[in-house]
């Protein structure tokens, strides 16, 4: 493969719309508004990269990977996959297209058909798409099984005899099975415990390295997003409010709303806590967004400016951008000190645990 095949992005997405119509009557159905879930959202993603797309809930996070999926047709907009336009795909050319495009969901309990054993629903995508014989299938099913931790004997069994963990290892490998380029991860970790969260995020990352993956990772916990991702978009009732490198985004966050989602990440230094970026209000209804900037209505730092005219998505620096009036003369989150724990008597004995550690540790 050329190097320009290499570096052009697996993922285009230009102007993506989706607007739900908001009906009234039950004999003569009349359209009386439209939920704006999505509106004006573009970014592209790299091959082998991970995009964490982060929001509170009903931002229009997941509604974006169903519309990149074509699970769901968008109302305006573009969505390139290597190149090629699949917003007008016939089914026969979508369905082609899917092999190379897959999705984890959320909830592992709701995504398995019960009344299939695991076997069944590894070999149903090869099926789909018309890859290989029945015994062919079932060789592969079991070979993902053991990709992704499980036991080949598991392929007899059906998704009500696994725990939650186990259940999305099954989602994934299902995701696997017709050996795509790009996979939508929508909140594949939210349902799991912590614990069961960190094997399944570990699990992403050793996949991604060894078949060359592509993700959209979408999310709401910020810590799993630092830990996963290369880049970060922050989406804010159905449009992007900032959009940097992990490193930059969590250093130097500039819109207000990207602020007080990395203020409220628990940190784990006791002798440290963020200053709180205290929001006001709800979430406004994508029924009735506000004008000018959507996130003014909350906003601490609006001015008169910020209800009257949308800001654009502007450059703050090379691969950062912000879509805000005045991001260049918002401060930045202040990290304090506690006045309890950040003294030098505990300066003193953290001094003496490393030290206590350094002298156990061998050689």
């Amino acid at each position: 493969m050329s190097d320009a095949a290499n570096s052009a992005p697996v993922l285009q997405v230009d102007g993506l719309v989706k607007h739900f119509a908001v009906t009234r009557g039950l004999i003569r159905r009349k359209t009386i508004g439209l939920v704006r879930a999505v509106e004006d959202v573009s970014f592209e993603i790299a091959r082998g990269e991970t995009l964490a797309l982060v929001g509170e809930s009903g931002c229009g996070k997941s509604t974006t990977g169903r519309l990149i999926l074509r699970l769901m047709d968008p109302t305006a907009g573009s969505v390139r996959f290597k190149g090629k336009e699949i917003a007008d795909l016939d089914k026969d050319a979508l369905r082609r297209m899917r092999r190379h495009m897959q999705i984890i969901f959320q909830d592992p309990y709701a995504s398995l058909n019960p009344r299939m054993t695991v076997g069944e629903i590894l070999a149903e995508p090869l099926r789909v798409h018309e890859i290989g014989d029945d015994a062919s299938r079932a060789a592969r099913g079991r070979e993902l099984l053991e990709i992704v931790g499980l036991l080949p004997e598991h392929a007899r069994r059906y998704p009500h005899q696994f725990s939650g963990g186990q259940r999305q290892r099954i989602g994934i490998a299902r995701a696997l099975a017709a050996n795509p380029d790009l996979i939508v991860c929508d909140e594949p970790v939210s349902a799991l415990d912590v614990s069961i969260q960190a094997q399944i995020v570990n699990l992403l990352q050793n996949l991604q390295q060894r078949f060359g993956l592509s993700y959209l990772f979408i999310a709401h916990d910020l810590a799993v997003v630092k830990h996963i991702s290369d880049r970060v978009a922050v989406m804010y009732l159905g449009k992007l409010v900032e959009i940097a490198d992990k490193k930059t985004l969590y250093d130097r966050p500039l819109h207000p709303y990207t602020q007080a989602l990395l203020a409220a990440i628990p940190k784990p230094d006791p002798a440290l806590r963020t200053k709180r970026v205290m929001l006001q209000g709800d979430v406004p209804s994508p029924f009735r967004p506000p004008t000018g900037c959507r996130f003014h209505t909350r906003c601490p730092h609006a001015q008169a400016r910020c209800s009257a005219e949308e800001p654009l998505l502007r450059e703050a620096a090379p691969g950062h951008r912000v879509a805000c009036h005045f991001f260049e003369t918002i401060p930045a989150p202040t990290i304090l000190a506690r006045a309890g724990l950040a003294n030098g008597k505990f300066a003193a004995r953290l001094a003496a645990f490393e030290a206590a550690k350094t002298a156990r540790a061998p050689g």
